[in-house]
């Protein structure tokens, strides 16, 4: 897959895609990203790329002129592929949008600076991407996190397809609870059903406390989840060993659970 992203600062991605898993799918020729600097598409002999805001206000803007033409010209190079401008009021970043670029042969990314875009540019994206509700310095944080994110459901990029398949929100829910050795640590062991390899328990356990966790930490994914009759009884089974009250989240499954 081939990832181009427009950036004022490529200099930011040089150690985050040359190291671990991104480093390696790059060297293995699965992943091609490339980096474009757009001020380098700006005419005039200081290399502008943005300008105060009409009718005043804090901050700069980028400019139309320049990072339209090196959409442009970028959109041309290569096959074609859709234009996400990353920007506070984009659409959120999801996993199943990430499953949906994932399918696509190339991307492109125009990362923001200063106080956004010229709102006159924004028809040259796709669509305008947010990775959440919170500000960020620029762009090229939400690049990488989109890069990465995407890279994970390339075949080839992650050792193990059921390492992926095994992520949370990969299928819905938050990932199970996860133990390795010492079985024993500072007086605290693993489950007992871990100890005794029977592999159906297991897997009965571990997509019970999966849901327990996210009925508990993210009602709103859970909320959404269509669960069956075998997802009620592993949520009772899993509520019956839990310490405390949980009325609450009993009755949450109750309302959730689909015949």
């Amino acid at each position: 897959m081939r990832i181009d992203i427009l950036t004022l600062i490529p200099g930011t991605f040089d150690r985050v895609f040359e190291e671990s898993i991104l480093g390696a799918a790059k060297k293995a020729g699965t992943l091609d990203i490339r980096l474009h600097n757009f001020r380098e598409f700006s005419r005039d002999r200081h290399k502008t790329v943005d300008d105060a805001p009409f009718g005043g206000g804090p901050g700069m803007l980028i400019k139309p002129e320049p990072l339209v033409e090196a959409i442009r010209t970028i959109r041309k190079d290569g096959p074609p592929a859709p234009v996400f401008g990353l920007t506070p009021q984009g659409i959120p970043l999801s996993q199943p949008l990430v499953k949906r670029f994932a399918r696509f042969e190339r991307l492109i990314l125009v990362c923001g600076r200063y106080e956004g875009f010229d709102d006159r540019l924004l028809s040259e994206f796709d669509a305008e991407i947010s990775v959440g509700d919170y500000v960020l310095t620029g762009g090229e944080f939400a690049a990488m996190t989109i890069v990465d994110a995407v890279s994970r459901m390339i075949p080839g990029t992650v050792g193990r397809s059921e390492s992926v398949q095994q992520d949370s929100f990969f299928t819905g829910p938050l990932d199970h609870p996860q133990y390795t050795r010492p079985a024993v640590w500072e007086h605290r062991g693993i489950p007992e059903v871990l100890r005794q390899g029977h592999h159906q328990h297991i897997e009965d356990w571990r997509r019970g406390q999966a849901l327990l966790r996210t009925a508990t930490r993210r009602p709103d994914v859970f909320s959404r989840l269509a669960l069956t009759r075998d997802d009620g009884r592993h949520l009772q089974a899993v509520l019956r060993q839990s310490d405390g009250s949980t009325d609450s989240i009993t009755k949450k499954i109750q309302e959730g659970v689909h015949s």
